[in-house]
């Protein structure tokens, strides 16, 4: 298997059964001397375009992860610009793309856009500037905010700051620079970078901020987030912050608490696709979702919140599509109606909503996606994220576990609304039984319109789902 990302490289599934990701990671050293004026010692570049203005706040965001490789016939940013209707047209209103950057090409390469060659420039595979500026000032005319994926803990070995600035990697006893390795597996196509190197850590931040004005972008998803000490991710976060003229959103790609401390909008839920997994795929109960709304957002404070997707480049690559993994068409929506509703953020994997059965493995240049495939399964998710963009109680309502063993229900809840909401997770009808709080009540059904009275009992066919509210 080649060197992939360093989250392809692993299931995550396997990894939530090992003990979660975040359990295996080592305590970040103390913090060094914070830099005095930090944001002020960044330059400022000229401003390309007008700072977009409808930027969702971070709790009503839905996203969609473009891999403009497998994306378009192409390949590249004018593939992606001439399907925006259609992914506009799904109910997205954040377009997170995969890393834009010129890649290493030198005899460690394994070809992966996460081996970043120069972070201030285009890769020319996908385009030119112009090119990216061009899809960025479509999506903001359809309404749809646009992240870049930032790859911080390492760069490709032909960078120009591994000769340029050596200091700026760790080194091992005899002072060669490391490649990236983390409980004792080495990844030997990327050389490891030093954040206790001040000088380093301002050039990081000052390239992050260049790509808000050079490109007008709309914020980070940051890649391998936790395995960066904190005290620079709230350097970066901070600096970010202070571009007032831009309303940014900021992922990280991790699970840690603090990455919440640090000003992220975002952590990633590594855990809740491998409950996703467990109960689907290994058969673990329904139950097994309700206790991460709590795991998942500790040290999440006010709107915060956990992005949730049932798959993305990474374990669709190692562990298969939606549909392979989850009993079919019917049980991957099954399964991403609870990911969408039960808490937090949604994100899309493009050709998920194409049913897609053949997955996109690394480097992600032999399949493209399978466009027009499936109506029925992007018509279900329009409907589903239509329902939810239309419902305080199911985009951001608080969550009440009803589930049993195999269902998924619960109840949202903001304000006077209220959303009930019930997916069988097996392959075999299945009776749930009504807990007495919400026996004999009446409701609308949000999906297919009409007054359902729900009584003692509801029967549920195999993967079968209900989305009601009052």
């Amino acid at each position: 298997m080649p060197v992939l990302h360093f989250t392809s490289r692993i299931s995550l599934a396997l990894v939530v059964a090992a003990g979660l990701l975040g359990a295996c990671k080592t305590e970040e050293s103390a913090a060094p001397t914070p830099d005095p004026g930090i944001t002020n010692t960044i330059p400022t570049p000229p401003q390309y375009g007008t700072p977009f203005a409808g930027v969702p706040d971070r709790q009503d965001a839905v996203m969609y992860q473009v891999n403009m490789r497998a994306f378009s016939q192409g390949g590249n940013f004018a593939g992606v610009t001439a399907r925006l209707d259609s992914i506009k047209d799904l109910g997205v209103n954040v377009l997170y793309l995969m890393p834009i950057y010129p890649i290493g090409t030198d005899s460690k390469s394994v070809n992966s856009p996460y081996a970043v060659k120069d972070y201030r420039s285009v890769n020319l595979e996908f385009g030119s500037l112009t090119d990216l500026r061009t899809l960025v000032d479509a999506a903001h005319a359809r309404g749809m905010a646009v992240m870049l994926d930032w790859v911080a803990n390492h760069t490709s070995w032909d960078n120009a700051w591994i000769t340029q600035h050596p200091e700026w990697y760790q080194k091992n006893a005899s002072g060669a620079i490391t490649p990236v390795s983390n409980n004792g597996t080495t990844y030997n196509d990327v050389a490891q970078l030093n954040f206790t190197n001040a000088t380093l850590r301002v050039e990081m931040i000052s390239a992050m901020k260049s790509w808000v004005y050079s490109a007008n972008v709309d914020g980070f998803r940051c890649d391998y987030a936790d395995f960066q000490p904190n005290y620079f991710w709230q350097q970066a976060v901070d600096t970010l912050r202070a571009i007032k003229t831009h309303k940014l959103l900021l992922l990280a790609e991790g699970t840690r608490a603090a990455n919440f401390t640090s000003g992220f909008d975002y952590n990633f839920g590594f855990n809740f696709y491998g409950g996703i997994y467990q109960v689907y795929k290994n058969g673990a109960p329904a139950t097994t979702l309700d206790a991460l709304n709590t795991s998942e957002y500790a040290g999440a404070t006010g709107t915060q919140q956990v992005v949730r997707y049932i798959t993305n480049h990474d374990v669709n690559g190692s562990d298969g599509t939606p549909v392979t993994l989850f009993g079919g068409k019917a049980g991957a929506m099954s399964a991403f109606v609870i990911t969408a509703l039960y808490k937090g953020t949604p994100m899309v994997y493009n050709g998920q909503e194409a049913g897609m059965s053949q997955a996109i493995p690394f480097p992600f240049t032999s399949v493209k996606v399978a466009w027009g495939t499936n109506p029925d399964v992007k018509r279900a998710y329009k409907q589903l994220l239509a329902v939810r963009a239309g419902s305080a109680a199911l985009r951001v309502g608080v969550p009440t576990a009803y589930s049993t063993a195999t269902v998924c229900a619960f109840t949202k809840t903001a304000g006077a609304e209220q959303a009930f909401v019930l997916a069988n997770v097996r392959n075999t009808a299945t009776t749930y039984s009504v807990p007495a709080a919400l026996a004999n009540t009446t409701w609308t059904n949000a999906l297919q319109g009409g007054s359902v009275t729900v009584g003692t009992q509801i029967s549920l066919p195999a993967y079968g789902y209900l989305v009601l509210k009052k």
